[in-house]
């Protein structure tokens, strides 16, 4: 089955600018503080996916082939296991530890063990691994989205995050 909705040509619009990546941005999505769109918009661009007119992600001229195949359409990291699982493999063996090796992050406590918070953990360190690949430093400070609480149900998210699956 394909979906009908149209994917740009690489005139369609000029590349997006990714987030800039820190450590105070990245503890931010560990202690759930941003909305879990915000999350998967930080690993889009970086995949090569490109916004079209209509407010999706779509796979672009950059995206690897099997990430266009297996997700012609925004792969939604938190909400579907499948894209979570993909994005865990393609983190190569030697970037594995980095949350722990760069964020000290042990992990999430028993009584916080969700599929959206470790689908989190994930993001971040595919976001480690990624500045890794390229050589790049992770900076202490840059800016911020406007952080939210933490959500009063962690299952359910923040308003707006899509149901988990």
């Amino acid at each position: 089955m394909s979906d009908s909705r149209p994917i740009p040509s690489a005139e369609a619009a000029p590349a997006p600018v990714p987030y800039p990546l820190s450590r105070g941005l990245l503890e931010a999505v560990l202690a759930d503080r941003t909305n879990d769109r915000f999350v998967c918009e930080l690993i889009w661009p970086r995949l090569g996916y490109e916004q079209n007119g209509e407010g999706l992600w779509c796979a672009g001229p950059d995206t690897g082939e099997s990430w266009r195949e297996s997700f012609p359409i925004e792969p939604q990291f938190i909400a579907e296991r499948p894209p979570s699982v993909a994005l865990t493999r393609s983190i190569p063996k030697q970037h594995k530890q980095l949350l722990k090796e760069q964020l000290g992050f042990g992990g999430y406590r028993i009584g916080e063990l969700y599929p959206r918070r470790t689908r989190r953990a994930t993001a971040v360190n595919w976001l480690l691994a990624h500045l890794a690949e390229r050589g790049e430093p992770l900076p202490e400070a840059g800016p911020l989205p406007e952080l939210r609480e933490q959500p009063a149900d962690p299952v359910a998210g923040h308003p707006g995050d899509l149901p988990i699956s």
